[in-house]
C-alpha cells in the first residue's frame, strides 16, 4: 500500500531534500556541549549510524557557535543550528556555514532581527525552520487565546513566515509541536490547511520511554498515515540515538522509507508454546541487529500455527519440542535443535540476503516440512486444538445445513 502524501514545496538542507515528495527524513539533536566538539561529533557519527539524515544542535553561546565552525566540516549529515533568544547567534552560525536554522518566534521576537537573520540565511543559501512550541509561546498570541491551543501555535507560525516573505525569504520548513499529542495533530492538520512549506512532525518533551515512544508514535503516525509531514523528530527524554532508531523504524513500519533493518515479529506467547518465547526473542533481536539485515523475521512459540501465521515473513523459526523449524515465506525448510535455534535463524537470514528466496528453498531440506508437520500432529494430540478447529467448522457446517424455516 502506497500512501499519498501532501503536496509541498521542496527546500534542501544540506545534501538532504525536504518536501516535494523527498523521503521522510529523521531528524535527532545531540545533548552534548557544542563547545566540545570531539564529542558532539561522537554523538553525531552514533545518530548518523542509528539513521538520522540532520543533526540539530544547540547554538547557545559564542563558544557554541565557535565549536560549529570545526564540527560542520567533519559531520557526516547536515548540521541545524538551534537558536533562542540571540538572533545574533543565528548570524554566528551562518558564518560557521551550517546547512539549517532553526528559529523559535517566541523567544526570538522582535520582527527587525527575524528580518535580518532571514536576508543572511537568504545569502548563504541555507532554510530556516521555524519552530513552534506550546510551552514558548509568543506572549501576545498566548494572551490572545488564552491557552497554547492549536489555533495559537499556527497563528505564530504564520506571523513569522509573514516576517519572512516580507524579505521575499521561502526556504522555510514549520514545526508546531505540543505535549498533547491531540493538540498536536489538530495544529498539524490546521497548518497544512493553510501553507504548502514542508512540515517538521513531532510531540514535544515527549518524555522517556516507553511512554515518550507511545505519545511520539501516537502523534507522528497519525499525521504520517494522513499523509502530513516531511521530517519527523522523536523527543526522547533519552539518549539520542533512541530517538534516531525509533524515526527510523517509523519510516520502515509504514512502509515510507526502505527497510534497512531486521522487522522483528513474534507471537505474544501462550501456553502451547515450547520455548521461552522472550527469552528466545531478545537472543534473536540482539544477534540480527547487530548483523543489520533489512528483511522481516518471524519468531514463533510453536509449530502449530507458527509457519502459517508468518506465512508472510521472509524467515522464521517456530519452536516444537526440543527441536526449531526454520521456515521461508512459510515453507518449513530445516530442522535444528532447539539449543541451535537462533545460531540457525541468523545462518539462514544471512544466506536469504546474500542469496534470495529462490535459491534457499531450492536448497531446503525436503525431509523437514514432512518433519514439522508429524511435530504439529503430535502436539495437537497432547495439548488438543486449542482453537477447537474441527469443532467449530462442524457448528458452522450444521446451520449451513439446517432447512430454511418458512418467515410469516
Amino acid at each position: 500500500m502506497t500512501l499519498e502524501r501532501r503536496s509541498t514545496r521542496r527546500i534542501h538542507v544540506g545534501s538532504v531534500p525536504v518536501g516535494g515528495g523527498a523521503p521522510i527524513s529523521v531528524q535527532s539533536m545531540t545533548t552534548t556541549k557544542t563547545a566540545d566538539v570531539d564529542a558532539t561529533l561522537a554523538q553525531i557519527y552514533a545518530l548518523h549510524g542509528a539513521g538520522a539524515d540532520i543533526v540539530r544542535v544547540t547554538c547557545n553561546d559564542v563558544e557554541a557557535a565557535q565549536g560549529l565552525a570545526e564540527i560542520v566540516p567533519r559531520s557526516p549529515v547536515p548540521i541545524v543550528a538551534d537558536v533562542h533568544f540571540q538572533y545574533r547567534l543565528a548570524l554566528a552560525a551562518i558564518e560557521a556555514q551550517v546547512a539549517g536554522l532553526r528559529l523559535n518566534p517566541g523567544n526570538i521576537r522582535d520582527e527587525r532581527h527575524v528580518k535580518t537573520v532571514a536576508r543572511a540565511a537568504a545569502d548563504a543559501g541555507i532554510p530556516i525552520r521555524i519552530g513552534v512550541n506550546a510551552g514558548s509561546l509568543d506572549r501576545d498570541v498566548l494572551a490572545r487565546w488564552g491557552a497554547p491551543v492549536p489555533e495559537a501555535l499556527v497563528e505564530s507560525a504564520l506571523i513569522e513566515v509573514g516576517y519572512l516573505e516580507d524579505v521575499g525569504f521561502e526556504d522555510i520548513k514549520i514545526s508546531v509541536k505540543h505535549s498533547d499529542v491531540p493538540s498536536m495533530v489538530a495544529a498539524y492538520r490546521l497548518l497544512a490547511e493553510r501553507v504548502d512549506y514542508p512540515l517538521h512532525l513531532g510531540v514535544t518533551e515527549a518524555g522517556p520511554p516507553p511512554g515518550g515512544l507511545v505519545k511520539s508514535v501516537a502523534g507522528i503516525a497519525t499525521l504520517l498515515l494522513e499523509g502530513i509531514g516531511d521530517t519527523i523528530r522523536f523527543s526522547l527524554t533519552a539518549d539520542p540515538v533512541e530517538e534516531a532508531k525509533a524515526g527510523r523504524q517509523l519510516l520502515e513500519y509504514l512502509g515510507l522509507r526502505e527497510r534497512r533493518s531486521v522487522d522483528l515479529i513474534a507471537c505474544p506467547s501462550c501456553g502451547r508454546a515450547e520455548v521461552d518465547v522472550i527469552e528466545i526473542v531478545e537472543e534473536a533481536r540482539a544477534a540480527l541487529e547487530a548483523e543489520g539485515l533489512p528483511i522481516q523475521v518471524a519468531l514463533m512459540g510453536c509449530v502449530v500455527n507458527g509457519p502459517g501465521e508468518a506465512r508472510e515473513a521472509d524467515i522464521g523459526i517456530a519452536a516444537g519440542r526440543g527441536k526449531g523449524h526454520l521456515f521461508i515465506k512459510g515453507q518449513v525448510v530445516r530442522v535444528v535443535p532447539e539449543g541451535e535455534m537462533v545460531t540457525a535463524l541468523v545462518e539462514e537470514a544471512r544466506r536469504l540476503v546474500a542469496e534470495g528466496v529462490e535459491a534457499r528453498l531450492a536448497a531446503r531440506d525436503v525431509a523437514a516440512a514432512a518433519e514439522a508437520a508429524e511435530t504439529r500432529l503430535e502436539l495437537l494430540g497432547v495439548q488438543g486444538d486449542a482453537n477447537r478447529a474441527a469443532e467449530r467448522r462442524a457448528a458452522v457446517a450444521e446451520v449451513v445445513g439446517e432447512p430454511d424455516v418458512e418467515v410469516r
